[in-house]
């Protein structure tokens, strides 16, 4: 049990202050919880590279603190320690939490799922709120797993807590699955343990798209898309992602096999969070980016690349109508200005609210008026 003076308790406060207000029902959880516990040490990025950052004050951000790069994680590392790589792990932004939990419609005395253990601080605000029997927490990782547990354990918390591979079976079944882990569609394992009238919370990777559906009486899987959005990392397997799918050096010197004007201008799409998730739904959430900045000249370069070879490279100067080369099987940048001719029409993005249905295999149908479109099961080799 922790004493109420101890120094950190007033950044927490400060934290519930930022994440909820008084009369919200999290304001005591987000107070009472010590995120320092949880994560004593964190990477950021900066001109460098990654670089360590720790402290219990700076752990009281409203912010998603990077916990692991690659395969290094800030509990072994020291000062001068540069990992390279992507970010495997984080303790998510405590108002992103809130605002998952929200769309879960989580109540007292319902069984919840934690998918993406992480550093345990989603996990003992579950706990903390609805109580340790309540609550099971997953995570792929047996570090973050064993960290977690004892860190709970520290703060007097012990829900269930299991080294699991999320995309395979589960352990139980559960009235509220929240994941803050992207998913390439719904895996099966998780439609199986969502009991009848349970609701489902999760991402799915390349969009930022919240998707929150339920468990009907006949077995369907049906809700909406929120009006919200979000972006988790995906789901591994082991200790790291398999390598990137971009070679920028490669796509920046290749020719194309088609070569074209562009009809818009160059942009940084994975920062374009409507438009991006409108082309990972059209050409596959496999779609990986790249942008290169503007130079002295005002050159700017946009890629991407798919997993089945198709690739495109758009440049331009400023907002001048790019050169775009394309190749592979699909033309990508056709595509992308498809679907940016589409959000022009429509005069929105048509995932926001749409209803969406889950099949038995994990596929996502999404309609909104007119508006169709399927987001197709993962293959079962790759299930992420």
């Amino acid at each position: 049990m922790m004493a109420d003076d101890e120094p950190w308790r007033p950044d927490a406060r400060g934290l519930a202050d930022t994440v909820t207000h008084p009369g919200s029902r999290w304001w005591p959880v987000v107070a009472a919880v010590p995120r320092h516990v949880f994560v004593p040490a964190w990477w950021v990025w900066g001109d460098d590279g990654w670089f360590l950052r720790y402290g219990p004050t700076g752990a009281y951000q409203n912010r998603s603190l990077v916990t692991r790069v690659g395969k290094a994680h800030a509990d072994f590392a020291g000062k001068a320690d540069r990992p390279t790589g992507d970010p495997t792990s984080s303790s998510t932004e405590p108002g992103l939490l809130l605002t998952m939990y929200r769309h879960a419609q989580l109540a007292t005395g319902l069984d919840i799922l934690d998918v993406g253990t992480g550093s345990g601080y989603g996990a003992a605000l579950l706990a903390t709120r609805y109580g340790d029997e309540r609550v099971t927490t997953v995570d792929v990782d047996p570090y973050l797993v064993e960290a977690a547990a004892g860190r709970l354990a520290d703060v007097g918390l012990t829900p269930e807590v299991g080294i699991v591979d999320a995309t395979g079976p589960l352990p139980g079944s559960f009235d509220r699955i929240v994941a803050t882990v992207s998913v390439r569609s719904i895996p099966p394992s998780w439609l199986d343990a969502l009991r009848p009238g349970g609701r489902l919370v999760t991402t799915i990777s390349g969009t930022w798209m919240i998707l929150t559906v339920a468990k009907q009486a006949n077995g369907e899987i049906r809700g909406q898309v929120a009006r919200d959005w979000a972006g988790f990392m995906p789901t591994r397997h082991g200790d790291n992602y398999p390598p990137a799918g971009v070679d920028v050096d490669d796509l920046l010197k290749r020719e194309g096999e088609q070569v074209s004007a562009g009809c818009y201008p160059v942009l940084d799409i994975a920062d374009a969070w409507e438009l991006s998730t409108m082309l990972a739904i059209a050409a596959g959430v496999d779609i990986e980016h790249r942008y290169i900045p503007p130079g002295p000249d005002g050159t700017h370069t946009a890629l991407l690349a798919h997993p089945d070879g198709s690739w495109a490279r758009a440049t331009a100067i400023g907002t001048a109508q790019p050169q775009v080369h394309q190749g592979g099987p699909r033309r990508l940048w056709d595509v992308l200005d498809q679907v940016r001719d589409d959000w022009l029409r429509m005069g929105m993005a048509p995932w926001i609210g749409a209803n969406a249905l889950v099949r038995p295999d994990g596929a996502v149908v999404l309609a909104r008026g007119s508006w169709r479109a399927t987001i197709p099961a993962a293959p079962r080799q790759a299930r992420t």
